[in-house]
């Protein structure tokens, strides 16, 4: 038997050895884990027989805390002290806007449609009550135009206390030696008005209210009995408080628009605005002192009180 066993055929002999980690031919070798790929390594889970502390895990950076609000309760952003006069500059003029409007119609521009005095006078009366009120005069003339000069000129010297800490002027001599901030047209002539006004108002208001007790009868005969009585001087003053008073209107409005022409650069361009602002600036002087001096020429020599002086 052992003899036939080992005459047989080799190919048919079963393929034992005494390696213990041969198999046969047949057999299929055992299931190894595929190594992942260098281009999907990174996306593959990663693996559950690792231990924790050699697991790599992908978590995002940390994010950077967020900033803190920089709006206060009322809705009111921290703004820099020039942002803040400046916007009490700007919607102050608004508010004078209404009653210069008002004034400009009542007094000139009526008038001047009108041509006559008793004719234009109620129309004046009848706007007095919305701005020469005690509690509307404060609100529309008042406190805006009081608002508007202070604001100009806690920001004038604001950029003077900027220029100066910039330029490391700690001493007195060294702030006298400093250069004030360039003063524009627009606030030289609000500077120049200032004064006008303020005479304006002493001759309206605060003479009536010496002389009569009260303002409430002041109109356009009023104005004609100052023209008849001072004509130099009250054509003289009038021209400059309207004249000072448009140019600085026009071109204040201009800016808050983005019409002046230091908003473009060199050119025809910024020459065409320089030109149209100006235009209108003398279109509203020329109307106003149209319409005033119209009232005065046609009106004389008061009556009663305003008679008297």
């Amino acid at each position: 038997m052992q003899g036939a066993l080992g005459k047989g055929n080799p190919s048919q002999a079963p393929c034992t050895t005494t390696n213990s980690q041969t198999w046969p031919t047949t057999a299929h070798p055992p299931h190894r884990a595929p190594t992942p790929s260098p281009s999907t390594s990174s996306t593959l889970p990663p693996s559950t027989n690792l231990p924790p502390s050699s697991q790599k895990t992908h978590t995002s950076p940390p994010r950077a805390p967020s900033p803190p609000s920089r709006s206060s309760a009322l809705g009111l952003s921290n703004h820099n002290p020039t942002w803040w006069l400046t916007r009490i500059q700007r919607y102050t003029s608004y508010t004078f806007t209404l009653f210069a409007t008002a004034h400009l119609t009542t007094t000139s521009l009526l008038p001047l449609l009108l041509r006559s005095l008793p004719t234009s006078e109620p129309y004046l009366l009848l706007t007095r009550p919305y701005y020469q009120s005690p509690l509307l005069e404060p609100l529309l003339v008042g406190l805006p135009l009081l608002a508007h000069i202070s604001s100009g000129l806690a920001l004038r010297l604001y950029r003077r206390a900027q220029a100066a800490k910039r330029y490391g002027a700690e001493s007195h001599a060294d702030r006298r030696r400093l250069a004030w901030p360039k003063l524009s047209g627009t606030s030289a002539l609000g500077y120049v008005l200032v004064p006008l006004v303020v005479g304006h108002a002493a001759v309206t208001r605060g003479l009536p209210l010496w002389v009569e007790g009260g303002s409430s009868g002041v109109g356009l005969g009023y104005l004609a009995h100052g023209f008849a009585r001072f004509p130099g001087v009250a054509f003289a003053w009038h021209a400059a408080l309207v004249g000072v008073g448009a140019w600085h209107f026009v071109w204040g409005w201009g800016k808050w628009m983005g019409w002046t022409p230091d908003m473009v650069g060199r050119g025809e361009r910024r020459e065409r605005r320089w030109w149209v602002v100006n235009g209108v600036s003398g279109l509203v002087a020329g109307l106003w002192m149209l319409g005033v001096w119209g009232c005065g020429r046609e009106g004389g020599w008061g009556m009663g009180w305003e008679g008297l002086g």
